[in-house]
């Protein structure tokens, strides 16, 4: 039964609830491409893929406008894949619940995929109007967004061929982006040995959750907590007056998400349980005084369980506990050119027990400066290296520096100010977008970023706004029809 068949715009809204039934997690995109490819079919436009997936579909111009210029529209096909730890859902073979909450759409117990489902949506309703005025369009469609920037590293010189961009991935209304932040990721790895159950023992797992979590560009500065420091912050407290040892530590989940949830599953003597809760039970009071304003939710739980086959060796303990509270995590630095706006940050992503005794922690760095996004990755591995962790970088991705003279900036302000009688604001985002990436391979590219309001992206809160929605798409109309 359709959810959504009755929110303005219709097509775009029906668009975005088929996307929905679609499983595209990043990395495993084929469901979602070969959706795309039956929709060009379907409607008789001309659709090309290049080597790696990516899919370009071509619109031709409205009449009396084939000799303007060619416009790209452009949005990733992929999304985060974040649930509740009760949610019951495989997103690789599970469709997206969406439904309506007071004036919201949300899915149930899972991330909306909204970024960037609804800049998918908004192209493949572009794609299908009739009454529309225009020059050529190019849609594309991007893999991999979101955990590797995939589609946009492999796009070729010469798969384009317009010089004007509107990215549809950005998720605050009013709000116009003409640069962002570039991001490199830095992993650490710890070998632990397994080590024998001390005799007469007792094992408790200790949870944080309720979090908002969200995403490590946009939220960052919002004072929201970390989960994987939040449950540290106990164990580091907890190994000093109890016999503790440790055999799990699971936290957080996406490298670009702010960790939401952690558990660790601890061992202590029999003697010690009772003392052990009432310290967790005091922490938990903390906490929730500490974060009442910014996480109202936050709950920390315990529970006795069985056993675990063993613990970790005690050195290694004390190297990654000591590791996770001096690890830095939030915002770096403000910008001096955009005041109010993030310019460096890190965020502790995940905390990872493996099955071959490895213990993985992964983090990203943030920056519109690339020699400072490098200094925030080598002031995390200096933290690794000298906990005794191996650290690896990823290759990383460049941001885009802000064009002030943008002429389609202009149009977009201008188009703005017409349709809702006052300015948009003109930014540059903290977050990763494709388009630093698209400038290196085709370097004469105009590009401007907007899109409706969305709320906790990359988590199970994430929400997008239906009266953005429709404000969202009178722009994009409005500035295909003043390209020229």
């Amino acid at each position: 039964m359709k959810i959504l068949n009755n929110l303005t715009p219709q097509p775009l809204w029906n668009y975005f609830e088929e996307i929905c039934q679609v499983p595209r997690p990043s990395k495993k995109e084929e469901k979602i491409i070969r959706f795309l490819l039956d929709f060009a079919q379907k409607n008789g436009l001309e659709a090309i893929q290049d080597e790696i997936g990516n899919i370009l579909i071509k619109k031709p111009a409205s009449a009396g406008r084939e000799n303007d210029q060619t416009i790209i529209l452009q949005s990733h096909v992929d999304m985060v894949c974040e649930k509740n730890s009760e949610t019951q859902h495989n997103f690789e073979t599970d469709a997206i619940k969406p439904f309506i909450d007071d004036g919201w759409v949300r899915a149930e117990g899972t991330t909306l995929g909204s970024d960037d489902g609804i800049g998918v949506a908004a192209q493949m309703a572009i794609l299908t109007a009739k009454n529309l005025s225009h020059g050529p369009i190019e849609c594309l469609f991007t893999l991999d967004e979101e955990t590797g920037l995939s589609g946009a590293f492999a796009l070729q010189p010469g798969f384009l061929s317009g010089n004007t961009l509107l990215n549809l991935d950005s998720e605050d209304e009013g709000e116009l982006f003409i640069g962002c932040a570039g991001g490199i990721d830095t992993i650490g790895t710890f070998k632990f040995t397994p080590e024998e159950l001390p005799v007469a023992s007792f094992a408790i797992k200790l949870e944080v959750k309720g979090l908002m979590g969200g995403h490590s560009g946009d939220d960052i500065n919002k004072n929201r907590g970390n989960a994987n420091k939040i449950l540290n912050r106990f164990l580091v407290d907890a190994d000093r007056k109890f016999d503790l040892h440790l055999a799990e530590f699971n936290g957080g989940n996406l490298r670009n998400a702010i960790a939401r949830e952690a558990y660790a599953v601890v061992v202590i003597p029999h003697s010690q349980k009772e003392s052990l809760i009432v310290e967790w039970n005091v922490f938990a009071s903390e906490m929730e005084f500490e974060y009442e304003r910014s996480e109202p939710k936050l709950s920390l739980q315990h529970q006795s369980i069985n056993l675990p086959e063993f613990v970790i060796d005690s050195d290694t303990k004390d190297r990654l506990l000591k590791l996770i509270t001096a690890c830095p995590h939030g915002v770096l630095e403000m910008s001096s050119r955009m005041i109010g706006m993030v310019e460096t940050s890190t965020n502790l992503a995940s905390v990872k027990f493996t099955e071959y005794h490895d213990i993985i922690l992964t983090t990203s760095q943030r920056s519109e400066i690339d020699g400072r996004k490098y200094m925030a990755a080598e002031m995390v591995e200096a933290v690794m290296k000298l906990a005794g962790a191996v650290v690896l970088h990823s290759d990383g991705y460049p941001g885009w520096t802000p064009n002030p003279d943008s002429a389609v900036a202009k149009i977009a302000v201008d188009s703005y100010k017409r349709l809702f009688g006052t300015a948009p604001a003109v930014k540059s985002i903290h977050a990763g977008l494709e388009c630093g990436l698209f400038l290196e391979k085709y370097p004469e590219l105009d590009m401007v970023s907007f899109g409706p309001t969305i709320k906790g992206a990359h988590s199970p809160d994430e929400r997008i706004n239906i009266e953005t929605v429709n404000k969202f798409w009178k722009l994009l109309i409005d500035v295909l029809e003043n390209i020229r």
